[in-house]
């Protein structure tokens, strides 16, 4: 097994100890360490292992970093708003 899946493996078991322990902001502080540390080790991971592995791995933290992808998903659907019928006439009145 390369360095880097290996440093993939002990960021995923730190990531679920840290998930177990309390804490009073919802673990949001942890999941931005997680992310500043996840991002260089999955380009590590994806340079020495080649693109699927690197796919992988990406598939395994988005898996345990869950609710900031759903936020992330929500903030890039709120900005492109769908245009509703309501808001829009046609034809153009005037």
């Amino acid at each position: 097994m390369s360095w880097s899946l290996i440093l993939a493996c002990l960021w995923a078991v730190s990531a679920n100890v840290l998930a177990m322990v309390p804490s009073g902001d919802n673990h949001w502080r942890r999941a931005y360490a997680l992310i500043a540390v996840g991002v260089p080790l999955l380009g590590y991971v994806t340079y020495e292992n080649g693109p699927w592995m690197g796919f992988l791995v990406l598939a395994a933290g988005m898996s345990v970093l869950r609710w900031p992808m759903i936020y992330l998903g929500r903030w890039i659907k709120g900005l492109f708003p769908r245009k509703t019928e309501a808001s829009s006439s046609y034809p153009p009145e005037g």
